[in-house]
């Protein structure tokens, strides 16, 4: 049976406990695609992980493999977590579906951008298998023209590291969030789903 797991990202710890915000996993187009995705019988889930404003890797790592992950699974991952995601394909050799990494931020910038009292610094510390592709259906990332410089710099690090994996340029999107494109639907996203 094909099923997705949606990670969302890196939350701020203000926005994390304001209870007029959403849950991460609840934010921008991921109710959407989940959505979409149930409505094509595809068991989608979209994970909250454990304090997501202060991610700790083997937190991330224990919620997320108590899903069953095998070659049926489609992976989706926006910013921090399409960097978890980068990290537990390059570490594990367990055979995955599609793999979409949406605006994907590996922190290359600490620690002048994002402190240790904000960011847990070991969750980027690891290298990056360059044949990860080589364990899934085919791995395409998507980015803006326009995000944030940590973001374009985490691609360009992708770019030169990754092997025969797509990259989508998109310009206007920022970082893919509700406010930068004003929507929660995602269209582009859903066409790039092998259903």
């Amino acid at each position: 049976m094909k099923t997705a797991i949606i990670i969302h990202g890196w939350p701020q710890k203000e926005e994390y406990y304001d209870i007029n915000v959403s849950s991460p996993s609840n934010m921008h187009w991921l109710p959407w695609i989940q959505r979409q995705l149930l409505l094509k019988d595809i068991l989608a889930q979209t994970p909250e992980m454990p304090k997501a404003y202060m991610p700790h890797y083997e937190d991330w790592k224990s919620t997320f493999e108590q899903f069953n992950i095998d070659e049926e699974t489609i992976l989706i991952g926006h910013s921090c977590g399409g960097g978890f995601l980068v990290r537990w394909l390059s570490e594990n050799n367990i055979k995955v579906g599609q793999v979409i990494l949406v605006a994907p931020w590996i922190n290359p910038m600490y620690p002048t951008k994002i402190p240790r009292e904000m960011f847990e610094p070991e969750f980027f510390t690891f290298d990056i298998d360059e044949n990860l592709a080589s364990k899934t259906a085919g791995v395409k990332i998507m980015y803006s023209t326009d995000d944030h410089a940590e973001v374009l710099e985490s691609i360009k690090i992708l770019k030169s590291k990754l092997k025969n994996v797509e990259f989508q340029e998109f310009t206007g999107k920022r970082h893919f969030t509700f406010k930068s494109m004003q929507t929660d639907k995602f269209p582009e996203l859903l066409a790039n789903i092998i259903i």
